[in-house]
């Protein structure tokens, strides 16, 4: 295992970008497999190529500003999603409403009828039903 670590003094290493890039060649992998177009396994496969490639660059600055920019375009999208699967999860017990005032959403129990809900940022009420 000590001729890894040697070998990695000075490289770049794994970041988020490398997981994505991984992540994203196996669902093309898989696209192929079902399809049976040839396309997905390339795709796949550069993408693989790349993701390696970049792992063992000794080139860190260049490698370090590619992850941020990947991740200033993944932070707003992966904040989305995130919420979005704490919603689903979270639907039985929980109804979610937009402020009228500021837009800010709001999560209030389920099953309670009609309620004054006051938004958190804004102190602003309004009247929903659960």
């Amino acid at each position: 295992m000590n001729w890894l670590r040697r070998f990695m003094i000075g490289r770049y290493g794994a970041d988020q970008l490398m997981v994505a890039m991984v992540a994203v060649s196996f669902v093309c992998l898989l696209l192929s497999r079902l399809t049976g177009w040839g396309i997905f396994y390339w795709v796949a496969f550069v993408l693989l190529v790349w993701a390696y490639l970049r792992m063992l660059s000794r080139n860190t600055g260049r490698r370090y500003a590619e992850n941020q920019k990947f991740l200033q375009f993944w932070r707003p999208l992966g904040g989305r999603l995130r919420g979005f699967i704490q919603r689903l999860q979270s639907g039985k017990d929980y109804c979610y409403f937009k402020c009228p005032h500021c837009g800010q959403k709001v999560r209030v129990p389920r099953g309670r009828g009609k309620i004054e809900i006051t938004c958190p940022s804004c102190r602003q009420t309004f009247v929903k039903r659960t």
